[in-house]
């Protein structure tokens, strides 16, 4: 086995999703994972309190997932799923998720992760408009602070500027006021919430642009790489009663909300609403094996089936409906639902809450934004000013790590997402650590 100076010299041969020097001196490379806990190629014990990239749901090592991987591999791992032929575990998830997120959406389209599902979307909108009469229809509207992936549709459609710094956007991306309370610096009329005056931007690009120009409206139901912004009350309704008034489709990206996160099954459900569009990834396996997919109403699905050969829907990717991920898939769902994870994944999140609620008196936390077992903390200079405080989410992510704990840094933010299988008293360690941390950096 090659020693630790090997591995991190190997290490550098590798290219890494978002690449730079700066980020990447003194990188955390995993050996193993059990439970909720990482252990390194140099012997830390780390608790991942951020879930691998919000994904990990049933935490790692699950020794029932590794035996389905092994059955179905035996059997067939891959075999095309391109029209014209199937294969069972593709089939027997899709009759799984057959209105399972929603009672609406009941066809699926598989893919390897969320950006690919975003893409789908997005070519799936504008052709439904097309094969309509009404080509015409190809912008899409997002939401500033939102992430949608990296390639190169999905970028285009993400809300961060700095995604966009070395690139050219694909035009057709037209971003807005997302209705992030705490920092919503947009027009507010009389007696207007937040949502309310979101929802009027929304509207009133709308009017601008031309409906007739507008395919579908996307956004997170809540807005992770963004900061873990969860919406008011009456944003999404308020979205879906416009989206149906101006004849357009709304997808919903729940790439990290999806199968748990926020405490029920997918988040818009949270505010009664549902889309004619479902982008997923990430919790459908726990991260064990690559799989993302999209849903559509049957709307959208009777225009792709009776499509002349002419107008087909020519869209797929050779691991479409890979069948050991589906296999995979498959035993995630039933060990979220038999072992009643959401029930703990919302336990632990009310735990979260109540044991970091006194974090709130430092002048330098702003604000802190939790559903389900999606917990944000933002940082400012102090309450007063609201003034980002970048620096300090910096040396909460690197404190945290020293002691032990694993969050993510989102601007200056920090995120919490544990596995749903993580246990009072490693949520009583999690606590602990980030308020040593947080007084720690304050010296």
């Amino acid at each position: 086995m090659d020693s630790v100076k090997e591995i991190f010299q190997n290490d550098l041969k590798v290219l890494h999703p978002l690449q730079h020097i700066s980020s990447h001196k003194e990188p955390l490379i995993v050996e193993r994972g059990e439970g909720v806990y990482l252990y390194t190629c140099t012997g830390e014990k780390i608790l991942d309190a951020f879930s691998g990239m919000w994904n990990v749901d049933i935490g790692y090592g699950n020794k029932e997932i590794a035996q389905t991987a092994y059955d179905q591999i035996c059997k067939i791992a891959y075999g095309s799923n391109f029209s014209g032929s199937s294969t069972l575990p593709q089939i027997y998830l899709a009759q799984k998720l057959e209105g399972y997120a929603y009672s609406s959406l009941k066809t699926t389209f598989f893919t390897c992760g969320g950006s690919e599902s975003n893409d789908s979307a997005f070519k799936t909108a504008q052709y439904y408009w097309k094969r309509k009469g009404k080509p015409t229809k190809t912008k899409i509207i997002c939401l500033n602070n939102a992430y949608h992936g990296m390639t190169m549709a999905a970028a285009s459609a993400t809300g961060i500027p700095k995604f966009w710094n070395m690139f050219n956007k694909v035009p057709g991306f037209i971003h807005i006021a997302n209705p992030y309370a705490y920092r919503f610096s947009e027009e507010l009329k009389a007696n207007e919430t937040v949502g309310q005056a979101a929802a009027r931007i929304f509207e009133e690009t709308i009017l601008k642009e031309g409906a007739d120009t507008i395919a579908a409206f996307i956004a997170e139901p809540v807005q992770g790489s963004g900061g873990g912004i969860v919406p008011p009350e009456d944003y999404f309704p308020l979205i879906r009663k416009l989206c149906d008034k101006y004849n357009i489709l709304m997808i919903a990206d729940e790439i990290i909300t999806g199968f748990g996160r926020t405490g029920k099954m997918f988040a818009l459900n949270h505010w009664g609403v549902e889309p004619d569009v479902l982008c997923f990834a990430k919790g459908i396996t726990s991260g064990y094996m690559p799989l993302g997919g999209m849903q559509v109403n049957d709307k959208i699905n009777e225009v792709i089936q009776n499509a002349p050969g002419d107008e087909a829907w020519l869209h797929g990717f050779t691991y479409s409906g890979h069948a050991a991920s589906c296999a995979v898939a498959l035993k995630n769902l039933e060990i979220i639902e038999r072992d009643h994870l959401l029930e703990n994944a919302n336990a632990m999140g009310d735990k979260l809450t109540r044991d970091l609620a006194s974090i709130m008196d430092y002048d330098c936390v702003g604000e802190i934004r939790r559903i389900g077992l999606l917990y944000t903390v933002e940082f400012v200079t102090d309450k007063a000013s609201r003034e980002k405080n970048f620096d300090l989410a910096a040396k909460m992510y690197t404190k945290c790590l020293e002691k032990g704990v694993r969050v993510r840094t989102l601007g200056n933010n920090i995120s919490l997402a544990p596995p749903f299988i993580i246990k009072p008293e490693e949520v009583d360690y999690v606590v602990k650590v980030i308020k040593e941390a947080l007084n720690e950096s304050l010296r």
